[in-house]
């Protein structure tokens, strides 16, 4: 589907519920050993199947996502094939788990999921007499996850320490995570650890750099309200910078998410944020100071501050974002091919992006990669261009936002 964007947010908006703490939840409650009740979930492609690959190992779940009851197991595979769709947390959050098991699982996956990473848990299982074997779309697990310590790259994705994180507490033993580089996207995992928290899992963090996790640990039912997603308030607040005038509700800046960042980097840009007392936070237009921005901690606010960036004063850099190009689509590669379309000023570098700022673009067509943060970005990037911007595969925002384009500005049928 091909979109015209000719409007833009205004007033208030409610931020959807985090994808990512809606995966860690429907897995935790999907382990624990009674009913817990899940508010708010997120109904993105990407929560669905993570879903869906729980129910196939066990788990119940019944209602909407405005509440969720869910009824815990311990992870037995029903002989389904675990369909992960695009998402690439879906996939290595249960690949430990489903390895409690000890049963043969064969899991699918669409897009570039399975050409996404999997180094580092093919060296650590395969150490634990678990195996991996990658057949086309499909990849086959085989083995019995065992207590031990792994040894992991942290400079890949922190999504295999939290696949870890999940599955350790039920074994017999004790287990330690050990980081042989810098864990980047740290606070994803700290992310896990608040979760796993609430349903009674405890977990020892030292630093980023070891995990120690005591065996014999069990999930207890839960009662959890899904918070409100930065990650995806990033685009409307960068809307926000570049003219639009709308605000975000429903964020908590208690969050761990580290997404949440995007307010310190619109601060150093030398954006106005306007935060009002019943908690919504406002961009306020404003002339945007050129920024060096490290995405390394932050990987998915870099779509939403390249497109607010092509209208900096000077030159901005995103570095430390090499892991971008192991996402739905490359993403350095697609930011730098599509808003140069539009003739931003844009080059790309092995690890990151060059912005130097222009007036405004021109508008025209572009792709989505079929990338959803790749098509709410040219949304962003329209607020600021003299003529209609025409996004093909718009419908891809479904995969993490699926009324994006609703908040957004509805288009003409």
């Amino acid at each position: 589907m091909t979109r015209e964007v000719r409007y833009f947010p205004k007033g208030v908006i409610q931020m959807p519920p985090s994808k990512y703490a809606s995966h860690r939840a429907l897995i935790c409650a999907g382990l624990a050993e009674g009913r817990s009740v899940l508010w708010g979930l997120s109904d993105s492609e990407d929560a669905r199947a993570t879903a869906a690959c729980m129910t196939a190992l066990g788990a119940r779940y019944s209602g909407g996502c405005g509440r969720t009851d869910a009824e815990g197991a311990f992870p037995k595979p029903d002989g389904r094939i675990l369909d992960c769709g695009e998402s690439g947390s879906t996939l290595r959050f249960l690949i430990p788990v489903a390895a409690l098991s000890g049963e043969e699982v064969l899991f699918a996956g669409r897009g570039r999921l399975m050409e996404r990473p999997l180094g580092p848990y093919a060296e650590a299982l395969g150490k634990n007499g678990v195996s991996l074997e990658p057949e086309g779309d499909k990849l086959r697990l085989r083995g019995r996850l065992g207590p031990g310590v792994f040894s992991m790259d942290g400079g890949v994705s922190s999504q295999f320490v939290s696949g870890l994180l999940f599955a350790l507490p039920l074994l017999d033993g004790d287990s330690e995570i050990r980081m042989t580089s810098p864990l980047e996207s740290a606070s994803y995992a700290g992310m896990t650890i608040d979760v796993l928290a609430g349903f009674g899992i405890d977990v020892i963090n030292n630093g980023y750099r070891e995990f120690l996790v005591k065996g014999g640990q069990r999930y207890r039912p839960a009662e959890r309200r899904i918070e409100a997603d930065f990650s995806q308030a990033a685009f409307f607040l960068a809307a926000g910078a570049l003219g639009a005038d709308c605000e975000c509700a429903g964020l908590d800046r208690r969050t761990a998410q580290g997404d949440k960042k995007i307010l310190d980097i619109l601060k150093e840009c030398g954006i106005e944020l306007i935060e009002r007392e019943n908690g919504n936070i406002k961009a306020v237009p404003g002339k945007i100071r050129g920024v060096t921005a490290d995405m390394s901690d932050i990987p998915d606010l870099a779509p939403p501050l390249a497109a607010m960036l092509c209208f900096c004063e000077g030159t901005s850099r995103l570095v430390n974002a090499g892991r971008l190009r192991l996402k739905e689509s490359d993403r350095l590669a697609a930011l730098a091919s599509e808003l140069g379309k539009l003739g931003a000023d844009i080059d790309e570098k092995p690890d990151g992006l060059v912005i130097r700022g222009v007036q405004s673009l021109k508008g025209g067509a572009v792709r989505s990669h079929n990338d959803h943060r790749i098509a709410m970005a040219l949304a962003v990037a329209a607020i600021r261009a003299d003529g209609p911007v025409f996004v093909e595969g718009s419908e891809c925002v479904g995969k993490s936002y699926p009324g994006f384009w609703e908040d957004f500005g509805k288009a003409e049928k």
